[in-house]
């Protein structure tokens, strides 16, 4: 947001001068000599204009992006493997056409999340929208950076939706890899316009030779349509935006007909409400306009729309064709959903097909560390999900933890990353279960498939398994922790069949040093059904009841022992273990 300065009155503009010529008089006096008060005076105001003047400069400058018909309009996203150079190019392509200055310290502009620059990926989707004059026309490229690694394909996927065409970026020296593939075919079946890159051919060990081969075999892509580019250096870029000019086809939209628009993405801000990513396939958009969501049927007026430069830009209008976002007064939530369609209120549209549910592959337990901070993680919770729409939350309770949720991820990298961002972006205090996949189990008993209504059921939750006697065998076992006997469900796994000592072992001996010593000893116990197979044992505290025994006979001090131990055998039997939730944070918290 730029610096907005306030006109000063005379009297404080001179107070705030001669102030400055007394501080300036001491410290040159000081040095030896003296200096003009006329001198002083012309520099300090000069220095005033040119702060005024920087801040005038950096307010935004209206575009009118009525000059842009649908056929100077391109969109596109780039596509990749991990590591192979998505951001930096995204960073030359942005220099180049003057979205952000050009200077060394540019180095992943469009990854703004504080995770994304700690770890070094690509976490969203980010959008920035481009001005490049190619033979006397000045076009409008509105690109798409998206993740690389596995857990975020589903970015991938909604990114693609807004676009007709990508940027397929191989690396010179890796060559194609496994996302490579997976990114080639969710272009191909969305029937996209793919331009593959070779990048990273300044590298010692890059052979563009051999990577043009595999692409020509693997995707039936001519060798000569492929870029041989390095994004760090910067060499031949300028050849990546003539190719996306040339061979990308603009979108296929009208102007004409009504507004029509996808909401692709979307964000929470504190004060302005939810900020969602369209891209308008009819018609156009102004501030001030009455638009409709297809999905909840509610009504709200446009109070801010604009591009991505890659910051925040405010226009008039958003016309057919082009991407960009849009604010209306949706304060909460569930007002914004992913795949949404929104169209004017007097002009109502058929709505877009919107996207499929992303397939959770991981799950996970998450509860407050404290109960009493319940409503503000439901509230982070919700607005975290509102920004990655990929988490699966369904609601859920424990005995020892509290009320909680269930969360489904893409991966174990996806979860870890949502749990990071909790704690950055909403400084949430969270315990996040032990990770597990989702268990298919065929039922024989008829009450049970009475009970869920079908034969075959998905089980996400290891305390949610059919009872023993319903199952003929499992392939991978369920590893239940006792405490002296009692089953601790907060802590029921499943593991590999071959793993199954070891995690039984580790987590006896976290539990082990995690739980305070009782007046009885404590058993912690890992069992595979019947059958325990490692045990961990927590001393009891000892009183020397001998200490009052200054002679005697040994019978009397026999005695007092066996009386002691009975006492501790009955408390044993019939005490609570006092577990604290300290504990249960140090065993499933994930080295």
């Amino acid at each position: 947001m730029p610096l907005l300065l306030k006109p000063l009155s005379n009297h404080l503009l001179f107070a705030g001068l001669f102030r400055n010529v007394k501080i300036c008089r001491i410290k040159r006096r000081s040095q030896g000599y003296t200096e003009s008060c006329t001198l002083i005076r012309h520099r300090w105001i000069k220095n005033t204009s040119c702060v005024r003047e920087s801040s005038s400069s950096a307010q935004k400058q209206n575009i009118d992006l009525s000059q842009f018909p649908v056929d100077k309009i391109r969109n596109f996203s780039i596509i990749a493997h991990i590591d192979h150079g998505k951001s930096t190019l995204a960073d030359r392509l942005l220099e180049m056409t003057g979205a952000i200055a050009k200077t060394d310290r540019n180095k992943q502009v469009l990854d703004k999340l504080q995770v994304e620059r700690e770890r070094g990926i690509t976490v969203k989707a980010q959008t920035a929208s481009l001005f490049y004059k190619h033979e006397g026309q000045t076009y409008l490229l509105n690109l798409i950076d998206t993740p690389g690694h596995v857990d975020f394909s589903y970015e991938v996927s909604r990114s693609i939706s807004a676009c007709q065409g990508v940027l397929l970026i191989v690396d010179a020296n890796e060559g194609i890899q496994a996302q490579t593939v997976a990114n080639f075919y969710l272009a191909f079946e969305a029937q996209l316009s793919i331009i593959p890159v070779i990048n990273k051919i300044d590298l010692k060990n890059a052979d563009p030779d051999r990577v043009e081969k595999q692409i020509e075999t693997m995707f039936d892509i001519p060798s000569e349509e492929c870029i041989r580019i390095s994004a760090k250096l910067g060499i031949n870029v300028d050849r990546v935006l003539q190719e996306v000019v040339k061979r990308i086809p603009p979108p296929t939209a009208k102007l004409e007909e009504p507004f029509k628009a996808l909401v692709f993405d979307s964000t929470f801000d504190h004060y302005r409400g939810v900020v969602a990513n369209i891209a308008l396939f009819s018609g156009q958009v102004c501030k001030g306009d009455k638009i409709v969501s297809a999905h909840l049927g509610k009504t709200y007026e446009v109070n801010e729309l604009g591009v991505l430069r890659p910051d925040e830009h405010p226009t008039e209008r958003l016309y057919a064709g082009q991407v960009g976002y849009v604010i209306a007064g949706m304060k909460e939530v569930k007002d914004a959903q992913i795949g949404d369609t929104f169209y004017h209120q007097k002009q109502p549209v058929e709505p877009l097909p919107g996207f499929k549910p992303a397939k959770s592959m991981v799950f996970a337990g998450i509860y407050p560390t404290d109960q009493s901070e319940y409503p503000s993680l439901r509230s982070a919770v919700e607005k975290l999900t509102l920004n990655d729409s990929s988490v699966m939350v369904q609601r859920d309770s424990s005995m020892a933890l509290g009320a909680g949720w269930r969360l489904g991820f893409l991966g174990l990298l996806h979860m870890e990353v949502f749990n990071q961002r909790l704690e950055q972006e909403y400084n949430a205090s969270v315990i996040v279960t032990a990770p597990t996949v989702p268990y298919k189990a065929v039922l024989s008993s008829p009450k049970l498939i009475k009970e869920y209504g079908q034969e075959v059921i998905t089980i996400v939750n290891p305390t949610q398994f059919p009872e023993k006697s319903c199952v003929v065998e499992y392939q991978e076992p369920m590893i239940d922790f006792l405490l002296n006997g009692k089953p601790v469900e907060e802590l029921t796994t499943i593991v590999h069949k071959d793993q199954a000592y070891n995690t039984g072992k580790a987590m006896c001996v976290k539990l082990k040093e995690s739980i305070p010593r009782q007046m009885f000893e404590i058993a912690v116990q890992a069992a595979i059904g019947s059958k325990v197979i490692a045990r961990e044992t927590i001393k009891a505290y000892r009183k020397n009841v001998l200490a009052k025994c200054y002679g005697g006979d040994i019978t009397r001090k026999m005695k007092l022992l066996k009386k002691q131990a009975e006492g501790k055998k009955k408390m044993r039997r019939i005490g609570n273990i006092d577990v604290p939730k300290d504990a249960f944070i140090n065993v499933l918290k994930r080295k």
